[in-house]
């Protein structure tokens, strides 16, 4: 992108204040990152390949591309090139409570697009799709929803896989024993060790996690889903249309110039820090249809 040597030109920024889910006003935020010369994204420190820590002290990954470029989009906006980032880091369980509270700007993990969801904050254009599904070791012969009947399954806290795993277990009366953690890893890891049968959450972080084990062998995916594929998008505050006008912008330069297959190419198609590892995921049919006519979600 361009650079302009000198930005001297006073810069207007609506000033309609940003209402967070509790009523309390959050200032608009190229208002908030103008005033502060720092961008505030909240990263996941164990999402590969969509922001993870490696060997790098900053966070990685597929999302974290994508903002890095967004970053830049807002620089451009502002004629400030010297708006820095602060990486901060975000939970499951409070990243809705961190966008609303001004903890952090724009959140660049793995976030569904749900319409609940969108009561509380709001997201950008489509950058990924993936269904809900478990994965469970081998040795216990599991492969099918109605397999888990009578099992204990962990799942992280703070995402759509407990409604949607709680809805399961009401609808089919499975007698689920459901087991929350605040960590997706930390989910992943109760398979592992034999506290939970299964581990419910999004398919395309569950392959990142067999595959790090080194030993694909040893755990298998269901293979069905317990919900559809649905978007991810970059979290931002409700309500901020400026900041989301941008974000979208910047996405739909991204999509249609064609750059996004070179990223998603890096982080699916090629070897990742820090061991190496190859996804082996060609772009989908419907990802690629999503990248070509991106869609607002968002309500005003």
């Amino acid at each position: 992108m361009k650079r302009s040597a000198l930005w001297v030109a006073l810069i207007i920024i609506p000033t309609t204040p940003v209402f967070a889910s509790d009523g309390e006003a959050q200032p608009p935020t190229l208002d908030t990152i103008a005033r502060n010369g720092v961008i505030k994204i909240g990263y996941g420190d164990n999402n590969m390949p969509f922001s993870y820590l490696a060997a790098t002290p900053s966070p990685i990954g597929y999302s974290i591309d994508l903002c890095l470029l967004v970053t830049e989009a807002i620089r451009e906006k502002l004629g400030r090139p010297d708006i820095r980032i602060e990486f901060v880091e975000r939970t499951p369980s409070n990243r809705v409570m961190m966008l609303n509270s001004g903890a952090i700007d724009l959140e660049c993990v793995a976030s569904t697009n749900t319409e609940e969801r969108r009561k509380a904050v709001w997201f950008s254009y489509g950058i990924f799709l993936t269904g809900t599904r478990y994965v469970a070791l081998s040795s216990s012969n599991l492969q099918t929803v109605d397999d888990l009947a009578g099992r204990t399954v962990s799942v992280t806290t703070g995402t759509i896989n407990i409604s949607q795993l709680n809805a399961l277990n009401r609808r089919k009366n499975m007698s689920i024993a459901v087991l929350q953690n605040d960590s997706t890893k930390g989910g992943f890891d109760m398979v592992t060790e034999g506290r939970a049968s299964a581990f419910i959450m999004d398919d395309i972080l569950l392959r990142s996690f067999v595959a790090e084990t080194g030993k694909p062998a040893d755990y298998t995916i269901s293979s069905d889903y317990l919900a559809p594929p649905q978007p991810y998008g970059l979290m931002m505050r409700h309500g901020d249309t400026d900041f989301r006008d941008t974000v979208n912008g910047a996405l739909a330069k991204i999509y249609s110039s064609g750059e996004i297959d070179k990223i998603y190419d890096k982080w699916f198609n090629a070897p990742i820090p820090p061991h190496g590892l190859n996804l082996r995921r060609p772009l989908p049919d419907d990802l690629a249809a999503t990248f070509r006519n991106p869609i607002d979600t968002t309500t005003e």
